[in-house]
């Protein structure tokens, strides 16, 4: 009888959804707030560089997150394939996080330093170049747009203040640093970063 109240009560059930939602959230989420392993940013973690921020953003633009994840789970057909497992501590400074859970195209957590920036710069210029059965797009306008590095330091100034730790001089240097760089520049210094603290 009383499942028939709410089943016929939209308002009602509605909220009752919310409440074992919001409850489920509070048990599951909030911990981990408040452990160590997943607040504490990984040994030799760094913040991004001015180029690589711009070439993150730029990731972000162009929607490479949408085929590619940045999380490598713990299994062990992941791990042979891709290198050790993503763990909290490396994405502290991520915001936002980037880990994904589409792989159109390959997980890019540990791609830093696979290959060579020529390689990926002919990669993004045309991928069937150098991958015959890819199916990724061309991003050929990358070689052609340049930076103008007018709100990196704002960028950095604003991830400062959710806690990722960068200096007034990286901030004071910031524009200068990405100023006349190209974005395909800025991509691959991105791309180049990827899962090197945690050595393979």
């Amino acid at each position: 009888m009383r499942h028939e109240i709410i089943e016929k009560n939209i308002g009602l059930m509605i909220t009752l959804i919310l409440v074992a939602i919001s409850f489920g959230a509070m048990v599951e989420i909030i911990p981990l707030f408040f452990q160590q392993k997943t607040t504490t940013p990984v040994a030799n973690l760094k913040p991004l560089a001015a180029l690589e921020l711009e070439g993150r953003d730029i990731y972000i633009r162009e929607g490479c997150v949408g085929c590619h994840s940045q999380m490598i789970r713990p299994f062990r057909s992941e791990t042979e394939r891709y290198g050790p497992y993503s763990v909290a501590g490396e994405s502290v400074y991520e915001h936002p996080f980037l880990w994904g859970s589409k792989r159109t195209g390959p997980d890019l957590a540990r791609v830093g330093q696979r290959y060579s920036d020529e390689w990926h710069r002919a990669h993004l210029y045309n991928p069937r170049d150098v991958v015959p059965e890819s199916n990724m797009p061309a991003f050929s306008w990358l070689f052609e747009a340049k930076l103008d590095g007018n709100d990196t330091a704002n960028k950095m100034i604003a991830l400062r203040k959710v806690g990722v730790p960068y200096t007034d001089e990286a901030i004071t240097t910031a524009k200068d640093d990405v100023r006349g760089k190209r974005e395909i520049d800025a991509l691959v210094a991105y791309l180049q970063q990827l899962g090197t603290v945690i050595k393979r």
